[in-house]
Protein backbone atom coordinates (compact mmCIF):
# COMPACT_ATOMS: atom_id res chain seq x y z
CA UNK A 1 0.00 0.00 0.00
CA UNK A 2 1.30 3.22 -0.99
CA UNK A 3 1.76 6.53 1.03
CA UNK A 4 -0.97 8.11 -0.74
CA UNK A 5 -3.19 5.42 0.10
CA UNK A 6 -2.79 5.02 3.57
CA UNK A 7 -3.05 8.52 3.99
CA UNK A 8 -6.57 8.30 2.43
CA UNK A 9 -7.25 5.58 4.48
CA UNK A 10 -6.30 7.37 7.52
CA UNK A 11 -8.36 10.75 6.54
CA UNK A 12 -12.05 8.26 6.22
CA UNK A 13 -10.79 6.72 9.25
CA UNK A 14 -10.66 10.20 10.93
CA UNK A 15 -13.77 11.04 9.78
CA UNK A 16 -15.56 8.03 10.45
CA UNK A 17 -14.10 8.33 14.31
CA UNK A 18 -15.79 11.93 14.42
CA UNK A 19 -19.18 10.92 13.16
CA UNK A 20 -18.94 8.16 15.32
CA UNK A 21 -18.22 10.52 18.53
CA UNK A 22 -20.54 13.13 16.70
CA UNK A 23 -22.91 10.52 16.14
CA UNK A 24 -23.48 9.50 19.77
CA UNK A 25 -23.33 12.62 21.63
CA UNK A 26 -26.06 14.28 19.05
CA UNK A 27 -28.30 10.82 19.62
CA UNK A 28 -28.73 8.79 22.45
CA UNK A 29 -31.33 7.70 24.27
CA UNK A 30 -30.52 6.53 28.02
CA UNK A 31 -32.01 3.27 29.37
CA UNK A 32 -32.29 2.46 33.61
CA UNK A 33 -30.18 -0.58 34.02
CA UNK A 34 -28.75 -2.76 37.20
CA UNK A 35 -24.77 -2.65 36.02
CA UNK A 36 -23.45 0.71 34.26
CA UNK A 37 -25.32 3.32 32.11
CA UNK A 38 -26.15 2.06 28.87
CA UNK A 39 -28.17 4.10 26.02
CA UNK A 40 -29.38 3.29 22.70
CA UNK A 41 -27.07 5.40 19.74
CA UNK A 42 -25.68 4.76 16.39
CA UNK A 43 -21.94 3.95 17.17
CA UNK A 44 -21.77 0.54 16.63
CA UNK A 45 -23.24 0.88 13.53
CA UNK A 46 -20.98 3.18 12.33
CA UNK A 47 -18.29 1.23 13.37
CA UNK A 48 -19.40 -1.88 11.39
CA UNK A 49 -19.85 0.25 8.44
CA UNK A 50 -16.44 1.51 8.91
CA UNK A 51 -14.91 -1.76 9.08
CA UNK A 52 -16.42 -2.89 5.90
CA UNK A 53 -15.44 0.12 4.11
CA UNK A 54 -11.86 0.29 5.53
CA UNK A 55 -10.90 -3.24 6.96
CA UNK A 56 -10.54 -4.23 10.34
CA UNK A 57 -7.50 -1.93 10.98
CA UNK A 58 -8.32 1.92 9.97
CA UNK A 59 -12.18 0.65 10.87
CA UNK A 60 -11.46 -0.58 14.09
CA UNK A 61 -8.96 2.43 15.13
CA UNK A 62 -11.98 4.62 13.84
CA UNK A 63 -14.56 2.78 16.15
CA UNK A 64 -12.07 2.65 18.89
CA UNK A 65 -11.24 5.96 18.86
CA UNK A 66 -14.78 7.47 18.46
CA UNK A 67 -16.73 5.57 21.00
CA UNK A 68 -13.67 6.10 23.16
CA UNK A 69 -13.23 9.38 22.81
CA UNK A 70 -17.29 9.37 23.78
CA UNK A 71 -16.52 7.97 26.56
CA UNK A 72 -13.77 9.97 28.26
CA UNK A 73 -15.17 13.18 27.12
CA UNK A 74 -18.71 12.21 28.55
CA UNK A 75 -18.04 10.35 32.04
CA UNK A 76 -17.11 7.03 31.11
CA UNK A 77 -13.42 7.58 31.74
CA UNK A 78 -12.86 4.88 34.39
CA UNK A 79 -14.81 1.84 31.43
CA UNK A 80 -13.43 3.77 28.24
CA UNK A 81 -10.55 1.04 27.99
CA UNK A 82 -13.10 -1.70 28.09
CA UNK A 83 -15.58 0.24 25.47
CA UNK A 84 -11.93 0.39 23.26
CA UNK A 85 -11.37 -3.32 23.73
CA UNK A 86 -15.05 -4.17 22.64
CA UNK A 87 -14.98 -1.92 19.46
CA UNK A 88 -12.21 -3.61 18.85
CA UNK A 89 -13.53 -7.61 19.34
CA UNK A 90 -16.37 -6.14 17.21
CA UNK A 91 -14.52 -5.07 14.22
CA UNK A 92 -12.52 -8.07 14.52
CA UNK A 93 -15.74 -9.84 14.59
CA UNK A 94 -17.02 -8.28 11.77
CA UNK A 95 -13.83 -8.16 9.40
CA UNK A 96 -13.30 -12.34 10.46
CA UNK A 97 -17.22 -12.70 8.80
CA UNK A 98 -17.02 -10.39 5.76
CA UNK A 99 -13.78 -12.26 4.79
CA UNK A 100 -15.33 -15.87 5.54
CA UNK A 101 -18.60 -14.72 3.18
CA UNK A 102 -17.87 -12.96 1.18
CA UNK A 103 -14.21 -13.25 -0.21
CA UNK A 104 -13.49 -11.56 -3.05
CA UNK A 105 -16.47 -10.74 -4.07
CA UNK A 106 -19.09 -8.02 -4.55
CA UNK A 107 -21.36 -8.39 -1.30
CA UNK A 108 -24.80 -9.59 -1.70
CA UNK A 109 -27.67 -8.23 0.59
CA UNK A 110 -27.85 -12.01 2.56
CA UNK A 111 -24.35 -11.93 3.00
CA UNK A 112 -24.38 -8.49 4.63
CA UNK A 113 -27.16 -9.70 7.12
CA UNK A 114 -25.14 -12.82 8.11
CA UNK A 115 -22.01 -9.87 8.95
CA UNK A 116 -24.30 -7.57 10.56
CA UNK A 117 -25.68 -10.42 12.66
CA UNK A 118 -22.21 -11.92 13.76
CA UNK A 119 -21.78 -8.09 14.70
CA UNK A 120 -25.14 -7.52 16.60
CA UNK A 121 -24.38 -10.97 18.75
CA UNK A 122 -20.74 -9.56 18.95
CA UNK A 123 -21.96 -6.57 20.89
CA UNK A 124 -24.99 -8.65 23.01
CA UNK A 125 -21.57 -10.48 24.07
CA UNK A 126 -19.28 -7.95 24.95
CA UNK A 127 -21.21 -6.16 26.60
CA UNK A 128 -22.45 -8.53 28.99
CA UNK A 129 -18.78 -9.32 29.42
CA UNK A 130 -18.04 -5.39 30.03
CA UNK A 131 -21.04 -5.35 32.68
CA UNK A 132 -19.80 -8.09 34.76
CA UNK A 133 -16.23 -6.71 34.91
CA UNK A 134 -18.46 -3.15 35.57
CA UNK A 135 -20.12 -5.04 38.48
CA UNK A 136 -16.88 -6.20 39.70
CA UNK A 137 -14.91 -3.25 39.52
CA UNK A 138 -17.65 -1.57 42.38
CA UNK A 139 -17.20 -4.92 44.42
CA UNK A 140 -19.97 -7.17 43.43
CA UNK A 141 -19.26 -10.95 43.39
CA UNK A 142 -19.18 -13.13 40.77
CA UNK A 143 -22.41 -14.26 40.41
CA UNK A 144 -24.54 -11.34 41.41
CA UNK A 145 -22.05 -9.16 38.18
CA UNK A 146 -23.30 -12.05 36.15
CA UNK A 147 -26.99 -11.85 37.14
CA UNK A 148 -26.67 -8.01 37.33
CA UNK A 149 -25.08 -7.54 33.74
CA UNK A 150 -27.49 -9.87 32.42
CA UNK A 151 -30.32 -8.03 33.18
CA UNK A 152 -28.84 -4.88 31.81
CA UNK A 153 -28.90 -6.03 28.01
CA UNK A 154 -31.70 -4.17 27.30
CA UNK A 155 -29.55 -1.45 25.32
CA UNK A 156 -27.30 -3.39 23.69
CA UNK A 157 -29.86 -6.05 22.06
CA UNK A 158 -31.41 -2.94 20.98
CA UNK A 159 -28.33 -1.60 19.31
CA UNK A 160 -27.84 -5.35 18.11
CA UNK A 161 -30.99 -5.40 16.02
CA UNK A 162 -30.49 -1.61 15.03
CA UNK A 163 -27.25 -3.15 13.61
CA UNK A 164 -28.92 -5.86 12.13
CA UNK A 165 -31.18 -4.52 10.24
CA UNK A 166 -29.33 -1.21 9.23
CA UNK A 167 -25.89 -2.38 8.71
CA UNK A 168 -26.44 -4.03 4.73
CA UNK A 169 -28.93 -0.91 4.21
CA UNK A 170 -26.82 1.67 4.81
CA UNK A 171 -23.89 -0.42 3.05
CA UNK A 172 -25.67 -1.54 -0.08
CA UNK A 173 -26.37 2.76 -0.11
CA UNK A 174 -22.85 3.79 0.36
CA UNK A 175 -21.88 1.11 -2.84
CA UNK A 176 -24.37 2.22 -4.96
CA UNK A 177 -23.27 5.88 -4.63
CA UNK A 178 -19.80 4.85 -5.01
CA UNK A 179 -18.04 3.91 -1.90
CA UNK A 180 -16.97 0.22 -1.39
CA UNK A 181 -14.00 -1.67 0.04
CA UNK A 182 -12.64 -2.62 -3.33
CA UNK A 183 -12.79 1.14 -4.38
CA UNK A 184 -11.29 2.13 -0.81
CA UNK A 185 -8.61 -0.75 -1.61
CA UNK A 186 -7.90 0.64 -5.10
CA UNK A 187 -7.09 4.01 -3.64
CA UNK A 188 -3.54 5.41 -4.55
Amino acid sequence: MGSNQRLRKLIFAALFAAIIFVGISVLRIPLPAVVGRPFIHFGNILTVIAVLLLGFGYGGAAGAIGLGMFDILNGYAATSWLTVIEALILAAMTEVTFKAVHGDQRPSLGKLYAVSLVAGLTKIVTSWCTGVIEAMMVGTTLKVAMIGSFASLLSATINSVACFILVPLIYMLLVKIGFSRQRFNQLG
